[in-house]
């Protein structure tokens, strides 16, 4: 008996010596980083994988190797793990790897749509973007209006906020336009709640319509709001706005870099030297800081303005002024 005795307590001492050497090994595998490479690697999860398919293929990248480690952590931790784009670095462990797969913390990608773009440019910088999902094709414009009803806009000219956007692998042009579009209306009604009240607009579309108008004038951010001044007063005072970016929008593809005078004298909807007010659309995409210049335009007395040859514009209250603030920019002085 005593024998016995001594036969089981040897046994289950030898149990827990094989347990505890387990336990020592599982805990060893839990604190080892996986073999990744110095500037660790961009591993893309596909839709449906399972958490051996995972291992299997970070062992076949060499990263780790498959044994029953792997299989007790998924069994005593299980979680559904997202597809996607994950950034893998170094010191990264078997149990950070399962919750970074399962918590969905996908590598987040950047776009920036930029001030004074009109929406073809956006559509074609968006095609050049390979990690994004394309509906939205530059050489068939007739299927945009289509397509962008889903987003709820009609007329895309300038409805989208240049800003820089973060996109995961997979999002479509779309999805990216849409977040672009509720932030533009975000800030336009920002805009319009801010307004001069005596400013010659009757809706924020109108609003958007002169923003963009001095998108293109000036990249100054201290000249927005004078140039918004020059044209608000030229509309209070029934004047042609005469500003050449319209006219430039109106002519589209035939526009060869070089606005002429017969391209002035063309009438188009945009041509602002032929009719008066504003165009029927917006000319290009407006920053904020245009949205708010246009809001609340710098009160003066100027209704002309030229390039003054250093980047940036001389101020005319006068015609007699203007034409000699011309003369010295073409060097007649």
């Amino acid at each position: 008996m005593k024998r016995t005795l001594l036969a089981i307590a040897a046994l289950l001492l030898l149990f827990a010596a094989a347990g505890w050497a387990v336990w020592v090994q599982y805990q060893r595998f839990l604190q080892t980083p996986l073999d990744l490479p110095a500037e660790g690697h961009v591993f893309l999860l596909t839709p449906g994988s399972h958490g051996t398919d995972i291992v299997a293929e970070l062992a076949a990248l060499g990263f780790t190797r498959q044994g029953w480690e792997w299989k007790l952590l998924m069994r005593l931790e299980p979680q559904v793990y997202r597809a996607g784009e994950y950034r893998l670095e170094p010191g990264l462990e078997p149990q950070g790897l399962l919750r970074k797969f399962a918590g969905g913390w996908v590598v987040q990608h950047r776009f920036t749509l930029v001030e004074g773009w009109t929406f073809r440019q956006v559509v074609a910088a968006l095609a050049e973007q390979p990690l994004i999902g394309h509906h939205l094709d530059p050489a068939d414009p007739l299927r945009w209006p289509e397509l962008l009803a889903e987003l709820g806009v009609g007329q895309p000219e300038g409805w989208f906020l240049p800003e820089t956007y973060s996109f995961t692998r997979g999002d479509s042009d779309l999805e990216v336009l849409s977040r672009a579009h509720r932030a533009m209306q975000d800030a336009l009604a920002l805009a319009w709640a801010s307004r001069d009240v005596a400013l010659p607009l009757e809706t924020p579309y109108e609003l958007l319509i002169l923003a963009s108008i001095v998108e293109k004038e000036t990249g100054l951010d201290d000249e927005r709001a004078r140039i918004a001044g020059v044209f608000t007063r030229r509309l209070q005072a029934g004047m042609r706005l005469q500003t050449d970016p319209t006219v430039i929008y109106g002519l589209g593809d035939s526009f060869d870099g070089d606005i002429r005078r017969r391209d002035l004298e063309a009438d188009t909807p945009y041509n602002t030297y032929t009719r008066h007010g504003l165009p029927p659309t917006p000319i290009a995409m407006p920053g904020r800081a245009s949205l708010l210049a246009a809001a609340d335009p710098e009160p003066g007395d100027a209704l002309y303005f030229v390039a003054d040859g250093k980047g940036g514009h001389t101020f005319s209250a006068t015609l007699e002024e203007h034409r000699a603030a011309v003369d010295r920019l073409l060097g007649r002085e």
